[in-house]
């Protein structure tokens, strides 16, 4: 699917590329889960193992919270203000799988954080098919469905802001990690 957001860089200043920049590491990390259930069948919790999950709690402990930040408190509400039935119905599918992607997660992190502590057997395959699975999912529903509404929709203005807020949530990130 050609990307109508594509840009040669992708900074704050080009914030709908920026989340779709977020959904391919999502599409990465999400992936890596499914090959560390695999590689843990084989291999235990090795060394390359721990690394992994280590890597995986990194993105989706950190990155993916703040994405979803960005979708749920400036572009969600600020395409809602102009959305039509059908894509006001697709922001509130999406918002929701926030919620139930949330609660996969959490299952998810502590099967990992049982990978760090030794333990090979609370990532089972089925677990990390299904995340690999829903995550990758629901960033195309949002990719094919509602970020194309955004270049309709919103002005530069509201696009510059929406740009400023995802920068400034990542410095305030920062500065309290």
């Amino acid at each position: 699917m050609l990307n109508p957001f594509a840009t040669e860089t992708v900074t704050f200043e080009t914030p709908i590329a920026m989340l779709i920049a977020c959904h391919d590491r999502v599409r990465q990390y999400a992936a890596l889960t499914e090959t560390l259930a695999l590689h843990l069948q084989q291999q235990g919790a090795d060394a390359a193992a721990v690394a992994g999950a280590q890597s995986i709690l990194r993105y989706f402990d950190i990155a993916a919270p703040l994405h979803h930040q960005d979708e749920d408190e400036d572009l969600f509400p600020a395409l809602l203000e102009h959305a039509s039935p059908i894509l006001r119905a697709d922001i509130e599918q999406v918002m929701a799988e926030h919620a139930e992607l949330a609660q996969l997660w959490h299952q998810v992190r502590q099967a990992l954080l049982a990978v760090i502590a030794g333990d090979a057997s609370r990532l089972n395959l089925a677990l990390a098919q299904s995340f690999a699975k829903l995550y990758p999912a629901h960033a195309a529903k949002e990719e094919i469905d509602i970020y194309p509404a955004a270049a309709q929709l919103l002005d530069a203005n509201c696009l510059a802001q929406l740009g400023k807020n995802m920068a400034a949530r990542r410095t305030d990130a920062a500065r309290s990690a």
